[in-house]
């Protein structure tokens, strides 16, 4: 994680990392100000409170209240030597505790993350700079052997050349990459976490059986998101860049849409009309862009090729993130080790998607086929002796698609998790599966899977594959889980040199009546590519584009931010375009408009309910915001400040709104309650005198929301450098 520090006045300091600052400042005798404490302070509390985190973690997975469980720790410092000292921590634990829950509490407090690195004698490197966010690749090569060379299964490349090509690239660009978390629970699975420093929203995961392999993997979906601008998916770009001669890729075309709000001719081609649009209700409208939002620039279309006869067919960028998220993309080292990789992801959802909604039972793959694969193997045994049990089964459907599956079953909790791996070689497959499996998770993870389900209609819920599609964690169906297989086990082979696995795996789509379209990106330096397989590969319901289509942005986005500079009849409006758009109260403004507020920002968690509520404050509509207050008080969740806020709002509004009440006789006691300042929001937001209490001001040039301007400012260093690579492109 990078922490960048700020020289305040005096001898305040400010460290600022992700959405979050901290202010240390020197006790008065060190010319100080006392104004907070000194960085030496955190660090001591930062073990107590990392102490903490473990037990309560440890508590929760077992419904063992931590109201009684006390914590203290005191440093002890060697006289003769100030800077050798023990950390004594001590843990008072409530009576009735079994001995074993004891002896786990403590343990857990073992696992704190500061002791551990303290313990592991980190090191120190302090240097100069001439830049110092230029030094992009630094963090990633640091753990790769440089003239190494390990060759696996699928990679053209050694892994240790892949690291360092994908590196270059991610410098070249201005992107600052670091680690945040490595996972290796059991042998040969490893799984991290990678982000761009300077904006953290921008991360990936990668995994593998080895360091390497997982890095590589983390390393590519990056650059394939880059490429594919799918870390800016649905996000506003900013003016600037809206305003520019192109906003997604130079090749880009702009449509206008036709009469009566037509889809133009041009975009699209019958083939996919036919799927995008069966019932004839898809309009011109429905396909401008959320991130520009330039309606009056019409609708901006990017070129795919058709794989069948290697014609171009221009796709809506609209239609491509409302239905595909990040399905059917990825990079590699060659273009067909891309979409090797593409294609086998495809498979992968959507032969899961078949099973789970089909209720299918697959094949047990034999112990003499596993046994081809020692390394995985071992991974499973290890995971079996943690207590869980595994089902690897054969998802091929009879020998017809690269898919493999490996199911975890949690005996502690009863929760289950079916992961899915694709690839033209049965043992890559089987590893991706097991390295899906634990991305990211620690065995106290494996408490939050769901259990398994008889209900068809909630495996078949449109929703529930998404989940499946996100993080794997929808629900499966109980038969999946019977030993009478609804299919035979096939020992399946695809493997071949990477150009005869592309070509295998796409005649498989052609066998079936499908046609694949492929964008190719190799203007960052990697080989990226996206593939459609309309009817096949989208991830949400197409009807999502007419009923669900996220540039309903469109009609909000610049009012909302605009908020505090609407006159009442604008606010009136709004909050009529608001009701009539009979959206999920629930939902987050931040998911309607497509805007990063920073996270600890009343922005934030602010939802189509709260903004509501707030609005009918605003224009004196008390009775309704009383209705509204209680619905929020209900079901909210949000910060303990903000409900406190409602409460003295939800008790005067019921002191105004009865006649045999009088404000005054109360306010002594409210201010009791809830404290002067508190009451005051409150009293101002029901007479009007203070509107929209907590909310920061802003506009669409995005004011005061950092975390948002540095997405935009990530993009722009990718818009950039595809400007400059047009441009020498061109001559």
């Amino acid at each position: 994680m990078e922490i960048k520090v700020n020289f305040l006045e005096n001898q305040r300091l400010e460290a600022k990392f992700d959405d979050f600052s901290v202010i240390t400042d020197q006790p008065i005798r060190y010319k100080g100000d006392g104004s907070a404490p000194g960085p030496f302070d955190y660090f001591l509390a930062s073990s107590v409170l990392c102490a903490a985190h473990f037990i309560r973690v440890y508590c929760s997975a077992r419904d063992i209240p931590t109201d009684n469980i006390r914590l203290s720790q005191n440093n002890i410092v060697d006289p003769e030597n100030r800077y050798n000292q023990v950390f004594k921590i001590q843990v008072e634990l409530p009576e009735g505790l079994s001995d074993r829950d004891r002896t786990g509490i403590l343990r857990s407090a073992e696992r704190c993350t500061v002791k551990r690195v303290v313990q592991n004698d980190p090191a120190f490197q302090i240097e100069a700079v001439d830049h110092i966010d230029e030094d992009a690749g630094a963090l990633l090569m640091s753990s790769t052997v440089a003239d190494a060379t390990t060759w696996i299964e699928g990679k053209d490349l050694p892994l240790e050349q892949t690291v360092a090509n994908m590196t270059a690239i991610l410098e070249r660009l201005g992107m600052k990459i670091e680690v945040t978390s490595w996972r290796n629970i059991v042998p040969n699975v490893w799984s991290l976490n990678i982000r761009d420093a300077a904006s953290p929203m921008c991360f990936t995961n990668g995994k593998g059986a080895s360091r390497e392999a997982a890095l590589c993997s983390a390393l590519g979906e990056f650059i394939e998101r880059l490429s594919c601008n799918f870390f800016y998916n649905d996000q506003f770009f900013g003016r600037e860049i809206a305003n520019s001669d192109f906003v997604h890729y130079p090749d880009e075309r702009w449509f206008k849409p036709g009469a009566d709000d037509a889809v133009p001719e041009g975009l699209l081609d019958d083939h996919c009309r036919a799927i995008f649009d069966p019932d004839g209700e898809l309009r011109g409208s429905h396909l401008i862009d959320t991130n520009s939002g330039r309606r009056d620039r019409g609708i901006v279309a990017l070129p795919f090729v058709r794989h069948s006869d290697g014609e171009t067919v221009w796709f809506p960028s609209n239609l491509i993130e409302n239905l595909y998220l990040s399905n059917g993309m990825s990079a590699g080292n060659s273009v067909a080790e891309a979409q090797v990789q593409c294609l086998s992801e495809i498979f992968e959802r959507a032969v899961k998607k078949q099973i789970i909604e089909q209720e299918l039972a697959l094949p047990e793959v034999p112990a003499a086929v596993l046994d081809r694969y020692p390394a995985l193997v071992e991974g499973i045994k290890a995971l079996e002796a943690q207590g869980y049990p595994l089902l690897v089964r054969d998802a091929s459907l009879g020998g017809r698609f690269p898919v493999a599956c490996i199911t975890l079953m949690n005996p502690r909790t009863g929760g289950v998790f079916a992961s899915f791996g694709a690839h033209p070689n049965m043992g890559v497959a089987l590893e991706r599966s097991l390295t899906e499996l634990l991305q990211g998770r620690s065995f106290e993870g494996l408490n939050d899977l769901p259990q398994p389900t008889f209900s068809s209609e909630a495996v078949t819920e449109p929703n529930n594959f998404v989940e499946h599609f996100i993080d794997s964690s929808g629900l499966v169906s109980w038969r999946f889980f019977s030993d009478r297989a609804d299919v035979e086990f096939y020992d399946w082979d695809f493997s071949a040199t990477t150009e005869e696995e592309q070509q295998r795996l796409f005649a498989i789509l052609q066998a079936m009546n499908l046609e694949a379209y492929v964008a190719v990106h190799e203007e960052l330096g990697a080989p990226a590519c996206r593939i459609l397989v309309p009817g096949y590969s989208e991830v949400y319901p197409i009807e999502d584009l007419v009923w669900d289509n996220t540039n309903m942005a469109l009609d909000f986005r610049a009012d909302i931010l605009d908020l505090h500079r609407l006159d009442d009849a604008q606010l009136s409006a709004l909050l009529e375009r608001l009701e009539e758009s009979e959206l999920d109260e629930q939902m987050k403004v931040l998911n309607l408009i497509g805007i990063e507020f920073d996270d600890n920002s009343v922005w934030a968690e602010l939802t189509l309910l709260e903004l509501k509520l707030l609005i009918q404050l605003a224009l004196g509509q008390l009775e309704d915001a009383l209705d509204r207050v209680e619905m929020f008080l209900q079901f909210h969740d949000n910060s303990v400040a903000r409900e406190l806020f409602y409460r003295a709002v939800h008790a005067l509004l019921e002191i105004e709104l009865d006649n045999s009440l009088v404000r005054d006789d109360f306010l002594r006691n409210l201010r009791r309650m809830y404290g002067e300042e508190m009451t005051a929001a409150a009293v101002g937001s029901v007479d009007g005198n203070v509107r929209f209490h907590g909310l920061t001001p802003t506009s669409m040039a995005l004011e005061g929301i950092e975390r948002h301007q540095r997405l935009i400012e990530s993009y722009q260093k990718l818009h950039q450098w595809r400007a400059r690579h047009a441009k020498r492109q061109s001559r």
